[in-house]
């Protein structure tokens, strides 16, 4: 699915990313690691909104390392910011629509896609003609990732979904996560590493700009330095 090889990146004279190697399969990925690490970077480069000084970004065989944005969605992948970035003063049905609207093969499959998503999160159903910005946190981020998934995306990626939540609210998104890894692949970035680790099949931890560690999320849960640094033990 994605491929990123040696991936180096920086902003003016300042250097984020240091040949970063990583992959995602059709399973789902979590990319973990402290603030400034450059987790947001690299879903940056991904995206097409920093462009890459060196390295290659792939998505099933097609090189997206020089494509724009729209170029990139239209490839079937799809990204959840960390803010949400909803359309507060339209209704959820107008905000997850658009998430179709301007992607060709979504478009075509608009009524089937929003059937699917609404299955997936039927309080959506219950506040679908309410306004965005007059939901709950947790209730936003839900928007936000049915209108992710209203592009019909082959890759999911998901930057910091915990964000602002509180705790009952993250569990029940990172149970939705468990239960979308089995139809669309996910790359989801987060320091919420505890419930992160319940809903991912591998990981990869980030550390200032590189790659420091990367193993199954069981590995991941019984290593020494994850443990110390991210879980708190």
């Amino acid at each position: 699915m994605l491929q990123v090889r040696n991936l180096e990146c920086g902003y003016g004279r300042i250097p984020v990313l240091r040949k970063v190697d990583l992959t995602v399969g059709n399973e789902s990925v979590g990319l973990f690691g402290p603030n400034g690490a450059g987790k947001t970077t690299l879903i940056n480069a991904i995206m097409g909104l920093v462009r890459p000084r060196a390295g290659t970004i792939v998505v099933e065989g097609r090189d997206l390392t020089a494509l724009k944005t729209y170029q990139i969605a239209r490839a079937g992948i799809a990204l959840v910011p960390q803010e949400r970035e909803l359309f507060p003063g339209m209704s959820v049905a107008d905000n997850l629509e658009l998430g179709a609207i301007y992607i060709p093969h979504a478009k075509d499959a608009i009524d089937r896609q929003l059937e699917a998503v609404l299955g997936q999160f039927p309080i959506l159903r219950e506040r679908y003609r309410q306004l965005a910005g007059t939901l709950s946190g947790g209730q936003q981020r839900m928007v936000a990732i049915g209108r992710a998934l209203m592009a019909n995306p082959r890759l999911l990626i998901l930057d910091e979904p915990s964000l602002g939540l509180q705790p009952s609210i993250v569990a029940e998104v990172f149970d939705k996560l468990a239960q979308l890894k089995t139809t669309v692949s996910i790359l989801v970035t987060e320091q919420n590493v505890r419930e992160s680790l319940r809903a991912v099949d591998r990981g990869y931890v980030l550390e200032n700009g590189a790659v420091a560690l990367e193993d199954s999320a069981a590995g991941l849960s019984n290593n020494p330095h994850v443990i110390r640094s991210y879980l708190g033990i």
